[in-house]
């Protein structure tokens, strides 16, 4: 049983292989991380969901598989930038070889 469990952690790790991580400064409206992450949760599927700061600035952090999409999203209530998108799964290929 406990290698099912390990199996099933290792998919659940890459079923959004996009770790996408953005940075959102304000722009016209104050931010709020509260709207900004139920927003997200609600409209884009991924895991591992951060969104932290204040009405100035926000840092995302969030797995998925579409990653332009909370791009897109961030750039609609803000300024985007330091913007890093990795492939967890290519990333952890490298890692292995």
């Amino acid at each position: 049983m406990g290698d099912i469990t390990s199996v099933d952690v290792e998919e659940d790790q890459f079923a959004y292989r996009y770790d996408t991580q953005l940075l959102i400064d304000r722009r016209d409206e104050d931010l709020d991380e509260d709207e900004i992450t139920d927003y997200i949760m609600e409209h884009f599927e991924g895991n591992c969901l951060i969104a932290a700061g204040d009405e100035d600035l926000i840092k995302i952090h969030f797995h998925t598989n579409e990653p332009w999409k909370i791009l897109e999203y961030g750039n609609s209530i803000g300024e985007i930038y330091d913007i890093v998108v990795e492939d967890m799964i290519r990333q952890s290929a490298g890692l292995q070889g």
